[in-house]
């Protein structure tokens, strides 16, 4: 058995890295299963508004056994209950009232649950189940203490993900096109790295800004693509224009034509209302179309059809509609192999890559990181209204020798972390990035696996190990897949990922590993 510390170590690296999500859920779930014997794993929230237990992630190996619901009302006098219980901070376990009204009521698990809190009390629940009676006992409810204080801080750090997302989107896709001059100047100053590692890349945002040519924005996740699409946005003529991002890969596939092309009312069964789509809205402004790499056929052949004609057709309507948009499109897919594999239309591709940027990664510009650091604490000390605390020069030293797989993305959640974290008084990198002690030295070099990468040692009999007996199908899968993430050092998605070193789909990929068992994360 693993020691529970280096679990609980691995368990913090995770929720620095991801969001609550399942992938990160059954990571966890997988790294602490022998240390708790549990069948389900639920992170809840709670809503305060609503007196509602709104489940973010779940996982469970109880198959279709246990439903469990998204949301959960209580009564008013459960719900003080809860917050009563809440405020204490102990943990609960056993048969109650209280721990039945959360449980999926189907349920006959044995139930621990502990409560998850910020400075002002209860936030959520981190919801333990095990099939087996008299599974929990009190070692195991000092580790689900112990477990509480990463989840507390990712749920801390997803709630105002989602206030900053809301007050975004409540400001940005309809608000008048005169708002869109204010700050452009400023953001137009803002980016960091344009005079170091990004230096080419602004150099293309300045030649290709002044014209109307569709641009193609590659790069590995979290890299930024954004941020370059708005600067180009930004410095062309249309920048007192509507700037609309669509993240094609989040559409439902049955509502990809009424999101981008608006529809008629009663066009279908609940338009209660004339919509209009992206395109319409982008008008006289710049649509850019995030991920367009996951866009289905059907739809790219309608894409097609409106950036040649310059025209779109709501779904239910009969006029064609003229539009002005500047198209910018974005992937972290390799769109040229994807139109040889058929996945990507071949005509649609020389439509959009007329102007191709490429996006370099964090770890191939460590000499932005300083300077990141500095952007990323700022902006979360203003959000969370903390004292702002400089990074010292070992903070700096552990941030740049991290690869960040992530990008720039997992790099501004860190700082958000470990700006919390410190709570105005210091800035807590290390706690933040899940260690307990500083990097060895000297380090290895940029060839091999750093600190934050070293295999494990159970993996290295797969680096050069021949078959030479017959085993299951399912068995030489398995061992396929993990030579993968070997090569990948753990990585799924983007380039050098193993779902491009095995051809395959990131999201088919994760969903074998899970039937597998594969704990992708113990080869990062």
């Amino acid at each position: 058995m693993t020691d529970f510390r280096d679990a609980l170590l691995k368990v913090w690296s995770i929720v620095g890295r991801q969001s609550l999500q399942h992938d990160a859920i059954a990571s966890i779930a997988t790294l602490i299963h022998e240390h708790l014997s549990i069948s389900v794993l639920l992170v809840q929230q709670l809503d305060v508004a609503k007196q509602t237990l709104v489940t973010l992630a779940a996982w469970s190996d109880v198959d279709n056994t246990v439903t469990i619901d998204s949301h959960t009302r209580l009564s008013p006098e459960k719900w003080q209950e809860l917050m009563e219980w809440g405020a204490s901070r102990i943990p609960m376990q056993g048969k109650s009232t209280l721990l039945a009204s959360i449980s999926p009521n189907e349920s006959t698990c044995e139930t621990l649950a502990v409560p998850l809190i910020d400075d002002q009390g209860p936030i959520g629940l981190l919801v333990f189940m095990s099939q087996h009676r008299r599974s929990f006992n009190s070692e195991h409810l000092g580790k689900g203490m112990q477990l509480a204080d990463p989840f507390s801080v990712s749920l801390i750090h997803h709630q105002r993900q989602s206030e900053v997302a809301l007050l975004r989107a409540a400001t940005h896709s309809d608000r008048p096109r005169d708002l869109n001059s204010l700050d452009n100047q400023d953001r137009k100053e803002s980016i960091v790295g344009s005079n170091s590692g990004l230096r080419t890349v602004m150099e293309r945002v300045e030649l290709v800004a002044k014209s109307d040519v569709p641009v193609l924005i590659l790069g590995e996740t979290g890299t930024g693509k954004e941020v370059v699409a708005r600067a180009i946005h930004i410095r062309s003529k249309r920048t007192n224009g509507p700037f609309i991002r669509v993240n094609c890969g989040a559409i439902p596939s049955e509502l990809i034509d009424s999101q981008l092309f608006g529809h008629e009312k009663g066009s279908f069964t609940g338009a209660s209302e004339q919509h209009k789509g992206w395109f319409e809205r982008a008008d006289g402004g710049t649509l850019f179309l995030d991920e367009i790499g996951e866009l289905p056929l059907a739809a790219q052949v309608r894409l097609l059809r409106v950036l040649q004609d310059h025209q779109v057709e709501r779904v239910g309507g009969k006029v064609a509609i003229h539009l002005d948009v500047r198209i910018i499109a974005a992937t972290h897919r390799d769109l040229a192999k994807m139109v040889k594999s058929g996945a990507f239309r071949e005509d649609l591709w020389y439509r959009i890559n007329v102007f191709p940027i490429l996006l370099p990664q964090l770890r191939s510009r460590p000499e932005d990181i300083p300077s990141l650091t500095r952007h990323f604490v700022k902006k979360a000390s203003q959000r969370f209204g903390l004292q702002l605390v400089e990074a010292n020069p070992s903070d700096l030293s552990m941030l740049i020798d991290y690869s960040w797989p992530g990008n720039i993305r997992e790099l501004a959640a860190v700082i958000d972390r470990a700006v919390i974290l410190g709570d105005g008084k210091s800035l807590e990198i290390a706690k933040a990035m899940g260690l307990s002690r500083p990097l060895p030295s000297p380090l290895p070099s940029s060839d091999e696996p750093t600190f934050y990468e070293v295999i494990p040692e159970d993996s290295a009999p797969f680096r050069n190990e021949v078959e030479e007996e017959i085993v299951s199908l399912e068995m030489a899968l398995k061992k396929h897949i993990e030579k993968a993430l070997i090569a990948s050092r753990g990585q799924i998605e983007g380039a050098g990922g193993a779902a491009k070193l095995l051809d395959i789909n990131p999201h088919t990929l994760r969903a074998r590993m899970r039937k597998l068992k594969i704990d992708w994360s113990r080869f990062r």
